[in-house]
């Protein structure tokens, strides 16, 4: 009988030819192996220091009022030992240096060392910056409101100081297909333009059939159908929707209100089409939307709105049909006062679990941050005004994680200056026409400061798709910039919030209003360089074994082989 250590080395025999196979057909033919890292050209800016022994070289063969250009490879390759081609000077002291075989990183660390050397830096390439060319992104509006079209995409300015940078983040990615962000909202118009394309099914979770709107409860038709109230369902003191509005303080009645269009403004801002020559551009860009019904007739129930969290992760929900396009992002604009309570935070501990970013509106009430916001692990964003000061509406308290613009208009009357521009319907009460919001219907609301962000977390995975929560969390609130210490209205601070005492424009600080403006260029960069977090123990597996790992195994067999001969 065959002795199992050679059963076990035959087997390593049978398996190394299929992972020698490719080299040795490689190894067959005559073309030469070049590595990749022979066929680098290394390009790097270096400035000599004042008074270095090159520079006074230099000077010694200067005439009369013709500066020399400085050419120091062959003396830097002297000392370096490595072979170095002079490349075009860009200063008085400084010049180009190319090498090859090496990474323009590397030929900079070396460079670096020598003691004429004030600093080496690779020769990067830069590209034109990313902007779009969707008609209303653009400043100074003629034909469109509001003039100052998506500001709050743009670099930030000395005016505008609370813009969140999406146009460099998109040097780096316009955001991935592969990323989808749950909005849990009043569902979506599917047909508008801007829409088209970047949607996926969804469903709607509204179980009572009159708050619905529809005509029944939960089904897979996420479409909205409108939410509007009329004066006679809020003051009829019979109807499921008796006061459900604010009441007029002239009169002492409630009032009736138009659809919002709510889901359809969030979903434009988180991944509106983009550079396709129409209407608006989005953050996200490329990334996917998942439209979830939750809110209907005066708002939604947290039944719901918890079934369709667990849902849009992928979850499993009685009754429902399982969600084929689980989500990475959740983004919550909706909310209540009051703490959050063991079914929320259940919820969101189950999403976090899954690796899935919750990111939820702070709240409109100028106090405590409302609920789900408020739960743990929740990134709850605050309102700022373009001055980069808190919105007068805006909720704040220590649970925010950052803040982002969420519209104001700096007027009491007229056009609305500074609102956010996305996508909409202008129907009344139900669907008419796809249009985009402007100044004189205007975006505005911590509502639309949570999609900014959620949008910005689409593209951090886009660039990084296995980021954790926790290292989203930290990328943001790292990268965020600091808020101002005044604007032209005010310097007063914000306060923790009370319950007697609702504040207007205040200064941020990072116990109000979160770690700073939102970033979406830092918030991209530093998630690009985040590590991912190691393998868990005992998961995963899988792959072909290397060449090494069978050389290894066989050399522990032969010699156990050896040892156990010698024992008998």
């Amino acid at each position: 009988m065959r002795h199992p250590l050679f059963a076990m080395a035959a087997l390593c025999f049978t398996l190394a030819p299929v992972v020698l196979r490719a080299p040795m057909a490689q190894a067959a033919t005559d073309a030469p192996v070049v590595s990749a890292t022979a066929q680098q050209t290394a390009r790097v800016i270096v400035q000599y220091k004042t008074g270095s022994s090159v520079m006074r070289a230099l000077s010694a063969t200067e005439t009369s009022g013709t500066l020399a250009i400085p050419r120091h490879a062959a003396v830097l390759s002297s000392r370096l030992r490595i072979s170095m081609a002079d490349g075009q000077p860009t200063g008085r002291r400084s010049q180009v240096l190319i090498a090859q075989g090496m990474t323009s990183e590397q030929l900079a660390a070396l460079l670096s060392k020598d003691a004429d050397v004030e600093f080496a830096e690779p020769d990067r390439t830069r590209s034109i910056h990313s902007v779009p060319n969707d008609p209303l992104y653009a400043d100074f509006q003629s034909t469109a409101t509001p003039t100052v079209g998506q500001w709050y995409l743009r670099a930030p300015t000395a005016t505008n100081v609370s813009a969140i940078n999406a146009e460099t983040a998109w040097d780096t990615t316009t955001g991935s297909s592969a990323v989808v962000v749950a909005v849990l909202d009043t569902g979506i118009r599917f047909d508008h333009p801007d829409l088209l394309g970047k949607t996926l099914p969804g469903y709607d979770f509204v179980s009572d059939a009159q708050r619905a709107n529809d005509g029944d409860g939960r089904d897979a038709d996420a479409s909205d159908p409108g939410d509007w109230v009329t004066p006679l369902e809020v003051n009829d003191a019979a109807s499921p929707f008796y006061h459900c509005t604010d009441p007029s303080p002239a009169t002492g009645q409630y009032s009736g209100e138009n659809s919002s269009w709510h889901g359809t403004q969030l979903a434009g801002l988180i991944g509106a089409a983009t550079n396709n020559g129409i209407g608006m551009a989005s953050v996200g860009r490329n990334v996917m939307i998942l439209p979830v019904r939750v809110l209907g007739k005066c708002n939604g129930r947290d039944s719901d709105i918890q079934a369709a969290m667990r849902w849009a992760a992928g979850i499993s929900v009685p009754g429902v049909p399982d969600n084929p396009y689980p989500a990475k992002v959740v983004n919550l604009s909706l909310g209540g006062s009051g703490s959050c309570g063991s079914a929320y935070q259940t919820v969101v501990d189950e999403l976090i679990a899954l690796g899935i970013t919750v990111v939820a509106s702070a709240g409109n009430d100028g106090d405590a941050v409302a609920a789900p916001a408020n739960c743990a692990g929740v990134i709850a964003v605050a309102g700022v005004r373009h001055a980069g000061t808190k919105v007068g509406y805006s909720s704040l308290g220590p649970e925010v994680a950052i803040s982002a613009p969420a519209g104001n208009c700096e007027t009491a009357t007229g056009a609305c200056l500074h609102p956010l521009l996305t996508t909409t319907d202008s129907g009344a009460t139900t669907p008419a026409a796809s249009v985009y919001s402007d100044s004189f219907n205007a975006s505005l609301g911590t509502s639309f400061s949570a999609p900014l962000v959620a949008g910005t977390v689409g593209l951090m995975l886009s660039v990084n798709p296995s980021l954790t929560t926790t290292q989203v969390r930290s990328a943001l609130q790292h990268s965020a910039r600091p808020f101002p210490a005044s604007s032209s209205n005010t310097s007063t601070l914000c306060q923790p919030p009370s319950s007697t005492t609702l504040q207007e424009e205040c200064v941020c600080t990072t116990t109000t209003c979160g770690a700073g403006l939102l970033d979406a260029a830092g918030a991209v960069s530093a998630a690009a360089n985040t590590t991912p977090p190691p393998p868990s123990d005992g998961g995963g597996g899988g792959g072909a074994m290397g060449f090494e790992w069978l050389t290894g195994l066989l050399v522990a067999v032969l010699a156990l082989s050896r040892g156990r001969r010698h024992q008998v």
